[in-house]
């Protein structure tokens, strides 16, 4: 079974709770950092998880990390991501991001050098000159840490806080 990279996300010191609901649903935990728990899973846990984490705020599946040390970079290995993998054709993708201690500091640059990249993907891959953005809602983000970019696909849609009993 393919595997993905999940993140799910916490209010600060609730790691190790959320570490252990992960556990008890059967997938093993690769890392715990402050407010994010790492691990590896197959496709359904997904679905599973956002179904079944108790303490966690969302779920993140990341598309993948790198070095960007420049807007070129971060152009270029977002491009190389595999987004036609996870978005539709008509899917609408607003970019958010974040960076911290990183040279490149402007963060609404960095969101539109993102999109460019993810819309230019995804035209190569479906063969169109136009993306109407019309279909589901997928939100990206694009977070920058020592310039290092992680860009993840948010599967929770609204926080999970808010499912209601």
């Amino acid at each position: 079974m393919h595997k993905v990279e999940l993140i799910a996300t916490a209010t600060f010191g609730l790691e190790k709770v959320i570490a252990r609901e992960i556990e008890q649903l059967g997938y093993t935990v690769d890392h715990i950092a402050d407010g994010r728990v790492y691990f590896r899973a197959g496709v359904d846990a997904i679905c599973r998880c956002n179904l079944w984490l108790r303490s966690a705020d969302r779920l993140l599946l990341r598309i993948g990390s790198f070095d960007a040390f420049d807007f070129g970079e971060l152009f270029d290995l977002t491009y190389s991501l595999p987004w036609q993998d996870w978005l539709p054709e008509d899917a609408c993708f607003p970019v958010n991001g974040r960076s911290i201690r990183s040279q490149l500091s402007s963060v609404p640059a960095c969101q539109r050098i993102v999109k460019k990249a993810i819309v230019q993907k995804l035209m190569d891959s479906y063969q169109t000159d136009w993306l109407g953005e019309t279909g589901a809602e997928f939100s990206i983000e694009v977070a920058l840490l020592k310039d290092k970019a992680t860009l993840t696909l948010d599967t929770t849609g609204a926080g999970l806080h808010k499912r209601g009993y």
